[in-house]
């Protein structure tokens, strides 16, 4: 009190954060409070990753809450991140307009694959959204096939008429610098009146020039690629030039878009990654943000069948169970060989997988394959068997045991490369992935062999072996 008046009573501080929290929590209140300024703020600061990380933390009804509260510039980045079936199911789960804001951030080879994964009644509404030249890049990048050029490049070209002057492109270089973004540090492209490519002008000899000529003086010419072509072409394109991007054509020559050198290292590495799923019975981009009964319905798919083909190769064993009796010994070595023979089909399936995806070899070539393989098989199966009977008959003390395992090793290896090298031919005949029905066939078929050969060889010499 002074001169008999009350003080004003003091302003009523906000509670300061509580740092302790954990992220997750404080983006959990934040979405609990839907606010948007909030979520942005502890989500923006963190590398792309790890803020799909968080997200994915999150139960399906807060990841819709976060996506929608959120800039669109931000949402784009997570889906950009995730797994094009994560990606999918984000915007799946989105409202039109939403779902529409967002897509219009991605690159058009991305929306391709986005969109592609969608019902059809969808990706319409959500195309209509969209510029309609946009939404006609979109469509048309999604007809072309998986793994080929058409379906890796981005439709936006950083292209320019033979008539430019270099002035007019660097000035549209400067004016226009959100549309320069776009096309990722492409070199410019010379096309002529029917948009077909006739050069390619580097960007230091853009800027070192006079700005009064033609792009025609400075350009060179350009190495184009097909719609079709494969990703291990590509590949080998981009290990023989140092180029960070390739003209994109259609069969008449039209400019159509661009493949980068990332593009195809990332498709390659996504190539590889889901063979190698496949092999273990995984199929799809699974994460385990996904709903729990679908994740178990496609395993279980696999892992079914698995159980069925494992109960064939022991009945192989049962059937002999009085020479298992016997002569128990022999039990250490089973899966010995029918270990060292799956890894030997297994050389030879890679070796038929990587051959179908160059295009080497194809179907009807079953039987040359076969041959090639066979005579592989008899030189490793010898070698093997004899390495497999040395070791028996040193550790054992009996040589006709390292006859019987050795002899039983080298013909389960022959079997083993004719059974990996032919049968993913014979699935791709069929019209079956290769990829991931290939390793069960093959565990199961040279578990079952090398059951049979050694039990059946050690029944015949069982006077020898006691």
């Amino acid at each position: 009190m002074i001169d008999g008046e009350t003080l004003p009573a003091p302003p009523v501080m906000p509670e300061p954060e509580d740092d302790s929290k954990p992220l997750r929590v404080k983006i959990k209140d934040a979405i609990d409070a839907r606010d948007s300024e909030t979520l942005a703020a502890l989500l923006e600061p963190l590398p792309p990753s790890a803020a799909l990380r968080q997200l994915l933390l999150l139960v399906a009804d807060d990841r819709d809450v976060l996506m929608t509260l959120i800039p669109t510039d931000l949402a784009a980045k997570l889906i950009v991140e995730a797994p094009v079936q994560a990606a999918t199911d984000l915007l799946e789960r989105m409202e039109i307009d939403r779902a529409a804001e967002v897509l219009d951030q991605l690159s058009s080879d991305l929306q391709a694959d986005i969109i592609g994964n969608f019902e059809t009644e969808d990706a319409n509404a959500i195309l209509a959204r969209l510029h309609p030249d946009d939404a006609a890049d979109v469509r048309r990048l999604a007809e072309y096939k998986d793994g080929t050029a058409g379906g890796l490049m981005v439709a936006e070209a950083f292209k320019f008429s033979e008539t430019a002057t270099i002035g007019a492109v660097l000035q549209g270089i400067v004016s226009e610098e959100a549309d320069f973004e776009r096309y990722r540090g492409q070199h410019p492209y010379v096309v002529d009146a029917e948009d077909r490519p006739v050069g390619v002008v580097s960007l230091r000899n853009l800027l070192t020039s006079n700005r009064s000529e033609r792009l025609a003086t400075i350009m060179v010419q350009p190495v184009t690629i097909g719609v079709d072509t494969t990703l291990d072409a590509l590949q080998d394109l981009f290990d023989k030039h140092n180029f960070f991007g390739l003209p994109v054509v259609e069969a008449d020559g039209r400019l159509v878009g661009v493949v980068s050198r990332t593009a195809v290292h990332d498709a390659a590495l996504a190539r590889s990654e889901s063979e190698s799923l496949k092999r273990q019975g995984i199929v799809g981009d699974e994460l385990r943000s996904m709903p729990t009964w679908l994740r178990s319905r496609r395993r279980l798919a696999w892992l079914s069948a698995n159980i069925v083909l494992n109960i064939i190769a022991a009945s192989v064993i049962s059937a002999y169970e009085e020479t298992l009796a016997a002569l128990i010994t022999i039990a250490v070595f089973l899966p010995m060989v029918s270990d060292m023979s799956g890894c030997s089909g297994n050389q030879a399936v890679g070796v038929t997988m990587r051959e179908l995806a160059l295009g080497v070899v194809r179907t009807k070539d079953a039987m040359r394959v076969w041959r090639k393989e066979v005579t592989v098989g008899i030189i490793n199966g010898i070698a093997l068997g004899i390495l497999i009977g040395l070791v028996c008959w040193i550790w054992k003390g009996n040589p006709w045991l390292g006859l019987v395992i050795g002899t039983a090793l080298a013909i389960n290896t022959v079997l083993a490369v004719s059974i990996g090298g032919v049968v993913p031919l014979l699935l791709k005949r069929l019209g079956q992935d290769p990829a991931a029905a290939s390793g069960p066939l093959l565990t199961t078929i040279t578990d079952m062999a090398g059951f049979f050969l050694v039990l059946s060889l050690a029944s015949l010499m069982m006077p020898l072996l006691i």
